[in-house]
């Protein structure tokens, strides 16, 4: 019987590495290049691709209040609405994909990463521009443990290569092993935490 494998891509965690490997957001060509590169990995031969599962939340839309100069940005005119809007249209109809979409939460305003780090080297009274609105993934992980269940408790596989970085995950990759599907990492040369690595069988 033909053994099959299936990807699991936890979107966020993609987009993030690659956003800051090529310093722009990423598009499906280059999503669909990872891919391909965990498809040709040598521990994945003799096997057939079942499918390729994408998860994300849709881009947060709605209008947000700057909470030092009362200015309004809408969300849904911004690039990064666009960009991500467009990453998981045309994910969706590429072949072998199908994407798994999470909710999004606007939680006001929290200070960004530059002017955080700005701020530590020299103190300065706080401006519009250092704030950024507070988006909030909800139930992507659910998603993806649950598909990893669904895997392994339907023998619709006998392995599945996660890409993510999440160690919540763990829970899942137990369940899925102790089922007897084969558990494969990739975390795309990023540093994550050592159980996420040592409750996958290999780490790509």
């Amino acid at each position: 019987m033909t053994k099959r494998f299936a990807i699991l891509l936890d979107g966020g965690f993609v987009t993030k590495v690659l956003h800051f490997r090529n310093k722009s957001f990423p598009t499906s060509v280059e999503v669909e290049a990872e891919c391909q590169r965990v498809i040709k990995s040598p521990h994945l031969a003799g096997y057939d691709l079942l499918r390729i599962y994408f998860y994300d939340a849709p881009p947060a839309t709605g209008i947000v209040k700057n909470p030092i100069d009362g200015s309004e940005l809408d969300l849904a005119k911004t690039k990064v609405f666009t960009s991500h809007e467009s990453l998981l249209d045309k994910l969706e109809l590429s072949p072998n994909f199908a994407v798994r979409r999470g909710e999004v939460l606007t939680r006001g305003w929290k200070l960004g990463k530059a002017a955080l780090l700005e701020l530590t080297k020299k103190p300065r009274p706080l401006g519009p521009r250092d704030f950024v609105p507070n988006i909030v993934q909800k139930g992507v992980d659910l998603r993806i443990g649950l598909d990893i269940s669904r895997l392994a408790l339907r023998d619709m596989v006998s392995a599945i290569v996660i890409v993510s970085g999440d160690s919540d995950l763990v829970p899942a990759f137990k369940f899925a092993r102790r089922e007897g599907v084969r558990i494969y990492l990739d975390h795309m040369g990023s540093s994550i935490r050592r159980d996420l690595k040592a409750h996958a069988d290999i780490v790509l």
